[in-house]
């Protein structure tokens, strides 16, 4: 699968923040930091990240909802506090995507299986008052947040001629490159509310769009004459996530 040689990277930065966490015993023992007015905070906790969803596309093909074959979004990843309002993430993906073409003489389609890994900034506009040493009020139920990111995508797309998703007996077309699964930068953006179950819980339903520099992410671009544009291809992600932090003191 696409998402595998990007599972070492994650597992290292893991382990990294981990053992730098985990090296202190107690609370006692932790660095404070303040704030612009002067209220002390910690940094973290480490939280690890699991979200599932749909996968969307965005590209020659069509925009809209109504041509999608609408696939699977899975991603793991990490989150870490560095400041109130702040936290920086790293994250692996697996998306599947895929469409109909919306000018039906054209009769095109693609199923489109890809990998991502990302490094993000998280920002949570509302004050938390978990997030201070000196807390004066019990910490957030609900935090909207926005994110930004860049990374690196691995793609693998197959386009044919239909209108229905692919099976068995589909005839997939020539590929316009002979290198796939091929690489690209991508760069997400998006919003989401996390909701706070318990100390260690949260669940978030969160939102992404993807701009990637490729426009081959459907394997529909102007090298074959499939497609007349020449825009790079995007996707969206809808995940629901649960946010677990096991080393919280």
């Amino acid at each position: 699968m696409p998402i595998r040689p990007l599972l070492p990277a994650l597992l290292l930065l893991t382990a990294t923040t981990v053992q730098h966490v985990t090296a202190q015993d107690g609370p006692e023992r932790r660095r404070r930091h303040y704030d612009g007015n002067a209220r002390p905070y910690y940094r973290g906790p480490v939280r690890l990240t699991l979200g599932a969803g749909a996968g969307l596309y965005s590209g020659d093909l069509t925009s809209g909802l109504g041509e999608q074959f609408v696939g699977p979004s899975l991603s793991a990843g990490v989150l870490y506090k560095v400041r109130p309002h702040w936290l920086v993430g790293g994250e692996a993906s697996y998306i599947q995507l895929g469409a109909k073409d919306q000018l039906p003489e054209r009769n095109l389609a693609f199923r489109g299986r890809n990998g991502a890994a990302v490094a993000f900034l998280r920002f949570e506009p509302l004050r938390d008052e978990g997030a201070y040493a000196d807390p004066r009020r019990p910490a957030a139920l609900v935090k909207p947040y926005l994110k930004a990111g860049a990374g690196f995508l691995i793609y693998s797309p197959k386009a044919y001629n239909g209108t229905m998703r692919p099976d068995d007996n589909t005839a997939f077309l020539g590929s316009e490159r002979n290198d796939y699964p091929a690489t690209a930068l991508v760069a997400p953006i998006g919003a989401g509310i996390t909701l706070r179950l318990t100390s260690q819980l949260n669940a978030s339903i969160e939102g992404t769009y993807s701009f990637t520099t490729t426009d081959q992410l459907d394997d529909i671009s102007p090298a074959s004459g499939r497609s007349t544009s020449s825009r790079n291809d995007g996707y969206g992600q809808l995940e629901l996530k649960l946010e677990y932090a096991p080393w919280r003191r």
